[in-house]
């Protein structure tokens, strides 16, 4: 190694992590020393970006998929020029810093996105290029290339270890994303050791199957060899490219590079003084000089390039002013102005005209109306797209037409999800993805992570209880709804007809902070007359659907399906002479947000005689239902039978709902 001309560029980015990490005492030096020397051709050669306007919408993406390198990309934002200083780096990994442990969106400029769960970077990435090939093909006339950016992405060993890596890779081909150019860190190092033992896969023959463009075994340390293969990635045109290079974990350290020892700790402060040594740094920590920062720096030519592609919009503008005017309103993330009114009438619509449907035909017939108004409505479905009903009449595939609007994601739930973050986090779409509520499983951490950025994705979840029958506990969902409602940031809608199906989509569609997950019925769901007050009040959650009085003495507090039961139960309570309240909460999060007043009035303190009905898992409702009340629910897994037949067998009957109610209102009977 000590033969080697050193890159100077490259060692601020390695001495830059080293001395972070080690005074946090905590951290990941390996990684951003191995890749240094690529990040240092990458970020000055030729990512297109302005450091001083990080949301510029054709600025080439980064993504650090291999998240725990956090410190690779500190640096590198901090040599260009983004605001953050070198005060910053020093409060790597302390609290409130913008330098936090792994990359965190919003917390940093120019983070993109979210990242240390291992393999969902790539899936990120695989997502922003589908966003900008389809914007491009939208939007891009001849000579006006308004939308031109490459997405790159790093990672590593761990991230093509992760299945998801499979699931998005594989579709990333299949779609042809040239402008998808992945580097892969090949140290062979994890943090067990030596990845020979647990990681023996071809990787070039993988994504060559998945009909990548691969360039093998190019030399991570050698200037001309990355920037050779960046060349050749570029003239792709119908292929993403895996750069393969070939990379020492490490790198300068004399005693610890090449071996797990420099993964994931600090190298301590006499490795770090040899290292010095080794790679001819005589700065302190910290200390960047400046005939280095001048040749990193990066603000006059982003300016340059940014202010070339803002004069030949304007040019695109004059020629194309529809498609320049729905451009803009598409990347600063506005409605448009008729959304509003158009949602509205059709809910009023739609509550003078009762049907019994399932709330997931109710939810395409939303998409049919909301549809040709969202240009940025870009939908897809797990292979599930007949069960799930998000296919409508202006859907077009991607597959087939480049500017199209919807995605076959094959049976890939977590990478779908992984993906449509990806789209979120580009701009220009309102994403929203589709499965089986029990198949929500798969995606889980994708869906924590669209809650953790709070992006505006829509996650629709049908065939929601045991109500989807004969297929049997294996795709009968009971957890999943405690688990989606206990995910911070994650609001859930399990509506009971068509109307509050269209209210969910609305307010999905306005909530532009957090993702939505709707939870809808595969059967056919009753509809109720509702007053204006009760049309209006939907959107708050939770509302008194029936009520026989303004003193109750019982409340029944239902979502969905279990509506039914509910307003079932009640008309026979109200002949029997009960005073009795019917409470519709299709969305707990959202009724938790609204007024204590508006609570109480829906939920009275002083009636403590309240029972829950849903077919989900009993525990979730005690909060609501307090140690007096009662809850029908599940505390077991489903069984295989016709829906009828399991909601009997679970005790889900009007019958035992009015039971339940005799037990608290005469308790001594």
């Amino acid at each position: 190694m000590s033969t080697q001309p050193q890159n100077k560029l490259a060692n601020a980015i390695r001495f830059l992590s080293i001395d972070a990490v080690q005074q946090a005492n905590s951290g990941h030096p390996g990684a951003p020393m191995g890749m240094a020397d690529i990040a240092e051709v990458l970020w000055r050669d030729y990512l297109q970006h302005n450091p001083a306007d990080p949301h510029w919408p054709n600025r080439d993406r980064f993504v650090l998929s291999n998240g725990h390198a956090s410190m690779l990309l500190y640096s590198l934002l901090h040599l260009t020029g983004y605001e953050l200083s070198i005060d910053d780096l020093k409060q790597f990994r302390q609290l409130h810093s913008k330098t936090p442990g792994h990359p965190e969106l919003g917390y940093t400029p120019g983070v993109e996105t979210t990242t240390g769960p291992l393999g969902q970077g790539i899936a990120n990435a695989v997502g922003m290029a589908i966003a900008e090939k389809t914007l491009a093909a939208t939007f891009n006339r001849s000579g006006f290339p308004v939308v031109d950016h490459y997405t790159y992405t790093f990672l590593g060993d761990g991230c093509l270890m992760e299945g998801i890596s499979h699931e998005v890779c594989s579709l990333a081909g299949t779609l042809k994303l040239n402008k998808l150019i992945a580097f892969y860190d090949d140290n062979r190092i994890s943090i067990d050791g030596d990845v020979e033992g647990w990681f023996t896969d071809n990787t070039a023959k993988r994504f060559e199957a998945y009909g990548w463009h691969v360039i093998r075994s190019i030399n991570g340390h050698s200037r001309p060899a990355i920037k050779a293969a960046i060349e050749q990635a570029r003239q792709q045109t119908s292929k993403p490219t895996l750069i393969i290079c070939r990379t020492t974990i490490g790198y300068g350290s004399p005693n610890k590079a090449g071996t797990a020892d420099s993964h994931g700790a600090p190298l301590g402060q006499d490795e770090i003084t040899l290292t010095r040594q080794q790679l001819g740094w005589a700065y302190p920590p910290f200390v960047i000089p400046d005939e280095i920062y001048q040749p990193w720096n990066a603000l006059e030519r982003g300016a340059e390039q940014q202010l070339r592609w803002e004069q030949a919009l304007r040019e695109y503008a004059k020629q194309y002013p529809e498609l320049a005017e729905q451009l803009t309103q598409r990347l600063s993330n506005q409605l448009p102005e008729k959304f509003t009114d158009i949602i509205d009438n059709f809910i009023q619509q739609l509550n003078d005209n009762p049907a019994t449907i399932a709330t997931r035909k109710a939810s395409q017939n939303t998409l049919n109306i909301i549809g040709p108004v969202l240009s940025e409505l870009i939908g897809g479905s797990a292979d599930l797209a007949p069960s799930n009903l998000t296919y409508w009449s202006g859907s077009q595939p991607i597959n087939e037409q480049p500017s199209g609007n919807y995605i076959h994601y094959g049976v890939r739930e977590f990478g779908m999800t992984a993906i449509a973050n990806g789209i979120a986090l580009h701009g220009g779409f309102r994403p929203y993805t589709a499965t089986f509520l029990m198949f929500s499983e798969y995606a889980q951490n994708a869906v924590r992570m669209a809650a953790l950025m709070k992006l505006p994705q829509i996650l629709i979840y049908t065939h929601d209880s045991i109500g989807l029958g004969e297929d049997g506990p294996t795709h009968q969902p009971v957890e999943q709804l405690v688990s989606l409602r206990a995910t911070p940031n994650l609001s859930v809608w399990r509506p009971c007809c068509q109307v509050e199906t269209a209210v969910a989509w609305k307010q999905a569609i306005i909530h532009q902070q957090k993702p939505t997950a709707l939870v809808l019925s595969r059967q056919n769901l009753i509809q109720y007359s509702r007053t204006a007050e009760q049309l209006a009040n939907i959107a708050r959650g939770g509302y008194i659907l029936r009520s026989n009085s303004e003193t109750p003495e019982l409340l029944l507090i239902a979502t969905g399906s279990e509506v039914t039961l509910a307003v079932e139960a009640w008309k026979q309570l109200t002949e029997q002479g009960f005073h009795v309240n019917v409470i519709s909460m299709p969305s707990t999060d959202t009724f938790d947000q609204q007024p204590l007043e508006y609570q109480q009035r829906v939920l009275p303190n002083h009636v403590r005689h309240r029972i829950a009905i849903e077919a989900s898992i009993s525990d979730y409702w005690r909060k609501y239902v307090g140690i007096d009340g009662l809850v029908m629910g599940m505390n077991s897994f489903g069984e295989s039978a016709p829906a009828s037949k399991l909601f009997e067998y679970f005790g889900f009957t009007v019958e035992k709902l009015i039971t339940m109610s005799r037990s608290l209102l005469k308790p001594n009977d």
